[in-house]
């Protein structure tokens, strides 16, 4: 697959730029986006189809890759050249999984979760980090920095360390970041910086300091971050045989996920490689939910909120990719949706009981479907693929705290004390831990009763 030119450009003006030029937004303050001009005389999709399957089989490094081994959709690095640049764990190669109780509790008939939270350090976000560390790498720098709620600190800073350069995090102070993902980005050495804020605060500061420091920034207003994400698109796709799906759900916090989704479907529709487009669904909480008001209203006017949710991942009030995000939805003719806090527990919990598990953020996709189903928009025999974005361990408080039956909706510091409003009853779903006398006859007495109750 050869291209004729890759640039950047404008997404409201279209101002083009090189793409080798350091800058994150346009002129007009709007964001980029990475254009391929594909020679499509030199494509052939069943051909290329054939290759990203061979290249599963051999240990060649970049083959290993679920990201760089569609490296073709990837050419803002010249990909025979410059290989030695990549920077990759690797990275990808996220099972599917087949979800029958949670399609049981969301209404369908069959459903399908893509683990992201399967990737080296647990996220999705290091589908985007091998290409952002890539490109920093490629054009010199030798510190890179991000704003984070927690997924994105941690990708970052073991892909820095990787790299061998400095990984610079802003966190939003107190206990708005899971330890989980704060202790990888310790770990993993980073200078963690906590900001008296949120994440809207951290992010407007990472910002600025990048462009003054001449620092790489590496949050998904990078538009090298979308190009590795939206290989999820394109590897889903190929383990689906090239079956495209009716819907695919995701969770919205600062919404690069869905745009980059988008933007794969798009390129992959253009040239030849699916001929239908699935409806991209956006999940968000109730409490940070600015996408799904916008759609609500009309679409008159994006107003950011004040976020609050549990599921820290999407606990994000002025997401900076919601123009792309929009342009996603209506190119697929999507749908966008909120659930509760308490949706979201319930709906992690039997994800859980798949055998899968995730972290608060990825229930969204089921919470969402439930909801969605029930109100008649998706059709019990839709062919549904939700993404889980997070690993079970990235938030293991939020775990425990509903199995035993002591989860509050609102749970927060302040001035050192813990702060929790808003209990929520989870025993009729809770796994509680049992406790048991250190003979036989008690242990075989508490294996019995929970036998009946586990098999019904």
């Amino acid at each position: 697959m050869k291209i004729n030119r890759v640039y950047f450009k404008c997404i409201s003006c279209g101002k083009e730029y090189d793409i080798n030029e350091v800058r994150y937004r346009c002129d007009c303050g709007d964001l980029l986006d990475v254009v391929y001009e594909f020679d499509t005389s030199s494509i052939d999709p069943e051909y290329w189809k054939k290759v990203f399957r061979e290249r599963r089989l051999t240990n060649n490094k970049y083959d290993l890759s679920g990201v760089w081994r569609y490296r073709e959709f990837l050419q803002f690095i010249d990909i025979e050249k410059d290989l030695d640049k990549i920077v990759t764990m690797p990275e990808g190669n996220t099972n599917v999984f087949d979800a029958p109780k949670s399609a049981k509790y969301a209404g369908l008939n069959r459903l399908f979760l893509k683990h992201q939270g399967l990737n080296p350090t647990g996220s999705f976000k290091d589908n985007g980090m091998t290409t952002g560390t890539t490109m920093a790498k490629k054009l010199g720098f030798n510190r890179v920095a991000c704003a984070s709620t927690g997924n994105t600190s941690a990708s970052m800073s073991a892909y820095a360390s990787r790299a061998g350069m400095l990984p610079i995090v802003f966190i939003p102070g107190g206990k708005q970041i899971a330890y989980g993902k704060l202790s990888q980005a310790l770990d993993y050495g980073a200078l963690t910086l906590r900001i008296n804020g949120d994440f809207d605060d951290a992010m407007k500061l990472v910002e600025r300091v990048s462009v003054e420091l001449g620092i790489y920034l590496l949050n998904s207003i990078n538009p090298f971050r979308l190009e590795g994400q939206k290989t999820i698109i394109i590897e889903l796709l190929d383990q689906l045989d090239w079956n495209v799906p009716d819907y695919i759900v995701v969770p919205g916090g600062n919404l690069g996920n869905n745009s980059s989704f988008g933007k794969a479907l798009q390129e992959l529709y253009n040239l030849g490689f699916i001929d239908k487009l699935p409806k991209v669904v956006v999940v968000q909480a109730e409490g940070a939910n600015p996408l799904y008001r916008y759609f609500q209203e009309g679409k008159k006017e994006f107003k950011p909120v004040k976020a609050y949710t549990r599921a820290t991942a999407i606990k994000i009030g002025n997401p900076v990719s919601w123009k792309k995000s929009v342009r996603t939805i209506e190119f697929t003719n999507g749908i966008v949706e909120q659930v509760t806090e308490e949706e979201i527990a319930f709906a992690k919990a039997i994800i859980g009981r798949d055998g899968i598990g995730c972290e608060p953020a990825s229930a969204t996709t089921v919470a969402g479907i439930k909801k969605l189903v029930e109100k008649g928009i998706i059709d019990k025999d839709a062919f549904v693929v939700g993404i889980l974005t997070g690993n079970l361990l990235k938030d293991p408080d939020y775990t425990v705290e509903f199995h035993t039956n002591n989860f509050y909706i609102h749970s927060y510091y302040e001035k050192n004390y813990v702060i929790r409003e808003g209990k929520i009853d989870t025993s009729k779903m809770a796994n509680q831990p049992v406790d048991v006398e250190a003979n036989i006859e008690s242990i075989k007495k508490v294996i019995y009763e929970y036998e009946k109750k586990f098999l019904g």
